[in-house]
């Protein structure tokens, strides 16, 4: 057997892990699936099922049907014109097929010799020399061979894990699983299956059950199970919410004619509507004795960075620190003049902390930190290693909170707690979370939304031009350049050796998806181009692997126009606010998520002027391709471009590093079971009220060790 007997295995229910050089090809590729505990063997199921359970007569099957066959073997013989194949002529007394094997071996032929009786399964097409197989699945049998009693699953596998071995592993995994019924009878359905009894189905089904019910997940087995996963989710996060209650954090409130009713008072603009009541939002949790757990989405330039700011400001005015942290250092370096610009002229001192930093600067600014000197801190993840302590850290802001890996932010919320206070944190992300997946991904979170944009924003219309067209691109920048205004230009890669550090220098991890091959045209080769073209005018270059001081310098020279073109990677994709720009040109737009894409194009429309995003894009497109594009043509809200990225991937890639790299909703559609989630969300807060235990033996049984990653 694929794994070890009962007996043998932990109290987990996994195997005992077995000496790297002496574990099978398969063994490994079950691990690297994730596929350690009988649960999880459980819980792996068909992509598809096919029906061995019936023949068809070669008489009644219909050209490009599936059909399984049994038949005698007429003729077997080896053809080398062209490429080398095996062919088997196979009868059934009311028709002939040819069974064609473009891959075979020597012992094949020996063992499907004339006179053999074989049961084959695959698609039937008419050939040229009649109708034919092309490498179907073959079974010798004898007379009496049965037919399989249920359809036979054909589960996701990975290299080197066959069928055969997968399916034996799943079937010992789905007999020994402890799969006792945990959730109280009355809360479930009458007409829904045991869970024992769902899986069983959904594993080997019966042939007269509906495919297109297993195939929509529509069956009772499958509302079962979907309830089963979001139950455990919810169960968790409402955990982690409950247990958060228990937390005290100090209890911040703004003086009168204090700092925030300073900072108000000498902003340049007004704020939104929207801003006001998020303001009010966030200040009513800050003066509450438990810690703030909160979610400030908005769409790019609605105005997060100022309601960061006048949160610090309460909390300040409160006597105590607050820390901001960013994953780019551009972006950090963004928030720290905004701030620098805002704050300082008010009497407040602004650290800054990168890892750019040389050694006697950062001590210094450590030791304003540690000091309680400096009473706010910027910078990137810096600001969470070992050696940086704060005096009295009331709030933490993290900023594009997505785009950090579940790991620093459980360090971050680690390094945060104390003996008896936990700071407030306040997350904050312009890529806004539809309403579905905020009710299962961040059930934990209170959410605020800024739904406003500031007045004055120009509408940006959004172009699509296929890279054949790049030339007719260029010459529209000569126009825009000429006439004072300025233009971006962005590009998948640094050069054609460096895509995985452009991605980890980047995105922290979560750059794109997508990663473009590496053929593609680079930012070097475009930057030279443009050069070369627009020459009398300034063109930058810009990338994650350019030391911090030339970054700077290379942004400070666009933001102040000595620059009228800048060529960059997505280093640009969020924080940088030039309000002269007025063009955004993405190459290899196709090779881009949907999010990155609006925030892309959100670098520009933040002046007087009409902005264009044009997206270039290669060939062929594929089907996620055009609806990315056609979003982006359609659309410039950032809702309706979250909804739309939501379809398009799936909640797994939509929130990126929460989950680990494992999707913690491998079965619910968010769209399609939005009244199971609800239920979910209603049998959770009964069960952690009414059948506590009950409830943690759920999660623990889903989840394992994930449900920590839930409350990052």
């Amino acid at each position: 057997m694929p794994r070890q007997a009962a007996s043998s295995r932990t109290s987990n229910g996994a195997a005992p892990a077995a000496p790297a050089a002496a574990r099978s090809a398969p063994q490994k590729a079950m691990d690297k699936l994730g596929l350690v505990r009988d649960i999880d063997l459980a819980l792996h199921l068909p992509l598809r099922y096919e029906d061995e359970t019936r023949l068809t007569r070669l008489c009644d099957a219909r050209d490009g049907e599936t059909v399984q066959v049994e038949g005698t073997v007429r003729e077997s013989r080896i053809e080398a014109r062209g490429r080398r194949q095996l062919l088997i002529r196979l009868g059934d007394g009311s028709g002939e097929v040819l069974l064609r094997f473009l891959n075979f071996y020597g012992s094949q032929q020996k063992s499907w010799g004339p006179g053999v009786r074989l049961r084959v399964r695959g698609e039937l097409r008419h050939g040229f020399f009649g109708r034919e197989m092309v490498h179907p699945t073959v079974r010798i049998v004898q007379d009496d061979t049965p037919l399989a009693a249920a359809l036979t699953p054909v589960y996701p596998t990975a290299a080197g894990l066959p069928q055969t071995y997968l399916r034996k592993a799943v079937a010992a995994g789905l007999a020994r699983a402890p799969l006792d019924e945990v959730i109280p009878a009355a809360l479930l359905p009458r007409t829904w299956p045991s869970l024992r009894e769902a899986l069983d189905f959904l594993h080997h089904p019966s042939p007269e059950v509906s495919l297109a019910a297993l195939e929509d997940h529509s069956h009772p087995a499958w509302q079962r199970l979907k309830f089963e996963e979001l139950l455990a989710q919810q169960v968790s996060q409402l955990r982690a919410r409950a247990e958060r209650a228990h937390l005290r954090a100090p209890s911040l409130r703004a003086r009168p004619q204090g700092l925030l009713d300073r900072l108000m008072a000498v902003l340049p603009f007004q704020l939104t509507g929207a801003q006001q009541r998020v303001v009010a939002e966030i200040a009513t949790d800050l003066s509450l004795a438990r810690p703030m757990h909160r979610l400030l989405q908005g769409d790019v330039g609605s105005g997060k960075t100022v309601v960061a700011a006048l949160a610090a400001a309460v909390a300040m005015d409160a006597g105590w620190q607050c820390a901001l942290m960013a994953p780019t250092e551009i972006l950090a370096e963004q928030h720290f003049r905004k701030l620098v610009g805002w704050l300082e002229p008010l009497g407040v001192k602004v650290a800054w902390l990168t890892g750019s930093l040389k050694p006697k600067m950062k001590r210094e600014q450590m030791a304003a930190v540690a000091s309680g000197e400096a009473q706010l801190v910027v910078g990137t993840h810096a600001v969470i290693q070992d050696q940086v302590e704060f005096a009295k850290l009331g709030l933490a802001l993290i900023d594009e909170q997505h785009r950090f890996g579940v790991a620093q932010r459980l360090q971050l919320r680690r390094k945060l707690e104390s003996a008896e206070l936990e700071p407030h944190l306040l997350m904050m992300s312009a890529t806004p979370i539809p309403r579905t997946l905020a009710m299962t991904y961040l059930a934990d979170l209170e959410v605020s939304t800024i739904d406003e944009l500031p007045p004055g924003r120009t509408p940006i219309v959004t172009k699509v031009f296929a890279d054949s067209r790049r030339d007719e691109v260029i010459e529209r920048i000569r126009d825009e350049v000429a006439r004072g205004r300025q233009v971006y230009w962005v590009c998948p890669l640094i050069d054609e050796t460096e895509a995985s550090d452009q991605a980890a220098d980047e995105a922290a991890g979560r750059a794109s998806d997508r990663r473009p091959p590496l053929d593609l045209s680079n930012v070097t080769q475009t930057h030279q181009e443009l050069g070369e073209t627009l020459q009398g005018f300034g063109v930058g270059l810009l990338h994650g692997r350019l030391p911090a001081a030339e970054k700077a310098e290379v942004m400070a020279q666009f933001a102040a126009n000595t620059l009228s073109v800048l060529v960059a990677t997505t280093v640009i994709e969020v924080g940088v606010d030039v309000p002269n720009a007025s063009l955004m040109v993405i190459e290899h737009a196709e090779r881009f998520g949907l999010s990155q894409l609006h925030q892309l194009r959100g670098r520009v429309g933040r002046g007087a002027v009409a902005s264009v995003c044009v997206l270039l894009y290669g060939s062929p497109l594929s089907d996620s391709g055009k609806q990315r594009l056609k979003a982006m043509v359609e659309t410039t809200d950032g809702f309706e471009i979250a909804r739309r990225d939501l379809e398009i991937r799936g909640p797994g890639e939509f929130m990126g590093a929460r989950q680990s790299g494992a999707a913690l909703l491998r079965f619910a559609d968010l769209q399609e079971d939005q009244a199971l989630i609800a239920r979910a969300r209603q049998v959770a807060e009964v069960m952690l009220r009414e059948h506590p235990q009950a409830a943690q033996r759920h999660a623990a049984r889903w989840l394992g060790a994930k449900s920590e990653y839930l409350k990052a």
